[in-house]
């Protein structure tokens, strides 16, 4: 989830990168001490926001039932992301770069968690003739600067919060806990809310816990207040044994100066590198479409398939345990093409399947084959997915996953192979800083492309575009190819 922010320069964790063998690290202690366990908690409870908020369940709300109207919906949302992703783009690099300058850092999380929990409580209260549209949009847009700012503390206390040569097991248990989590939410959202009364089955509860009204939209609305629940719970033993950052006795003001220093620095680290400089140009294009994607995918499904609360969890659930496996492809892309063209093929997967979802709809498959559900009968007797549409779409959301996990991982395996070993860290930083510096730009002309030509297709077309600059970038990168055995 931490994808969305990136992580800014001066922020990086190189431990156990090829290339880093002479740096000494003591063989790490085989338990976690309580200072990791809990870095890793707190990780695992901030990421369902993005899962339950951003992406499957609210934001698909905010658009078909408060916004009223998908095409607007998805164009406000478009705007509400641009406007967060620019402040996070002119922020969270200074942020990052002089946060250690400055040194503790809880003080800031608990801002930050301040400001972030009430707010998703009272995403309970936004309901039709409730909290107005336009005061739910700037909730969300506070919520995403809020927890992208988070997402830069958090990163960087991962060093300190483990003991030496822990840091991979602490980053990898901490996206593995994120994953977990936001799955097992959206199962018992599923289980609890939103199934009672739908299937005749004997492990579902008979009618909504908690009384929640489904004609009132609560399931869609109880998010709020559970991802803010989670989040604060996992925020207790972070607080309580976490490892804080001492004091260095620089002020705030001297330590932004020396950030800004920071950056400056590391942007020239880019002389003489043009192969570098090269990727990270097409990555800055291709990652930005690659955001988009996860931000609009559940709000596109949504509109384009008109799927409901239930439709969307079990989309959410399915897409975020297919994202496992890009995990898992990615290494044998890697090593079968070299990192280049692995990370070209998975750009060009996502662009194949989202060319393909632009095609679909309730009643037609890939443009040209139209479907009447009055006249063929249903695939199978489930309670969701039960016409071809629907579960080609679903197929297609699943690659999409599938090649979005992957590219993550097989870009920052072509940048350890481009850049010099012995300024690993500045790259890292730079790498970081082209996934947030134009994380605006994707929610902008998705916004644009909407309003235009009031369309929730159109308005997906300019991601097609970003990935395919990127890709095409790529192209011009020379390195990052298959090893060969000696």
């Amino acid at each position: 989830m931490s994808e969305l922010a990136g992580t800014p320069p001066g922020v990086s964790d190189v431990a156990g990168l090829k290339g880093a063998e002479d740096v000494l690290i003591p063989a790490p202690p085989k338990r976690l001490s309580r200072s990791a366990l809990s870095w890793i908690l707190h990780q695992g409870t901030r990421d369902p926001y993005v899962i339950l908020i951003t992406i499957y369940v609210f934001s698909p709300y905010f658009s078909r039932v408060l916004v009223g109207d998908p095409v607007k919906g998805q164009a406000t949302v478009a705007d509400i992301s641009t406007i967060f992703g620019l402040i996070t783009a002119c922020t969270a690099p200074l942020l990052g770069a002089s946060i250690e300058r400055f040194g503790p850092r809880k003080p800031l999380m608990a801002l930050i968690i301040a400001i972030m929990v009430p707010l998703l409580f009272a995403l309970w209260l936004a309901k039709p003739g409730g909290m107005p549209v336009d005061m739910v949009g700037w909730a969300l847009i506070v919520l995403g600067v809020a927890y992208n700012w988070g997402d830069v503390t958090n990163n960087s206390l991962l060093a300190r919060a483990s003991d030496p040569g822990q840091e991979p097991v602490l980053s990898g248990l901490g996206y593995a806990v994120a994953n977990g989590l936001s799955v097992s939410l959206l199962i018992f959202v599923m289980w609890a809310f939103v199934l009672p009364g739908a299937v005749p089955w004997s492990f579902v509860p008979s009618a909504p816990l908690f009384g929640l009204s489904q004609t009132e939209h609560e399931p869609s609305r109880i998010v709020g207040p559970l991802a803010g629940a989670v989040m604060l719970l996992g925020a207790i033993p972070f607080f309580l044994w976490t490892r804080d950052a001492p004091r260095t006795g620089v002020s705030v003001l001297a330590s932004l100066k020396e950030g800004a220093k920071l950056i400056v620095d590391t942007f020239g680290n880019l002389k003489g590198h043009a192969e570098v400089a090269k990727f990270l140009g097409a990555r800055m294009l291709y990652c930005d479409g690659m955001t988009a994607l996860l931000i609009f995918g559940g709000l596109f499904a949504a509109g384009l398939m008109k799927w409901g609360e239930l439709e969307m969890l079990a989309y959410g659930i399915s897409l975020s345990i297919f994202g496992v496996l890009g995990g898992l492809i990615a290494p044998w892309l890697d090593h079968k093409l070299g990192p280049r063209r692995a990370v070209q093929v998975e750009i060009a997967g996502c662009i194949l399947m989202l060319m393909g979802t632009l095609g679909m709809g309730r009643e037609k498959i890939l443009f040209f084959w139209t479907w009447d559900a009055a006249t063929h009968p249903a695939v199978w007797n489930g309670p969701l997915f039960r016409t071809l549409p629907e579960l080609v779409y679903l197929g297609m959301g699943l690659l999409i996953a599938v090649f979005v996990t992957a590219q993550y991982a097989s870009s920052r395996t072509l940048l350890v192979r481009l850049a010099p070993q012995d300024r690993m860290a500045a790259f890292f930083g730079l790498f970081s800083l082209s996934g947030t510096a134009t994380m605006w730009l994707g929610s902008l002309l998705v916004a644009l492309a909407t309003r235009v030509f009031e369309s929730q297709v159109a308005g997906f077309i300019p991601i097609a575009g970003l990935l395919a600059l990127g890709l095409i970038g790529l192209f011009t990168v020379k390195g990052g190819g298959r090893e060969v055995s000696q």
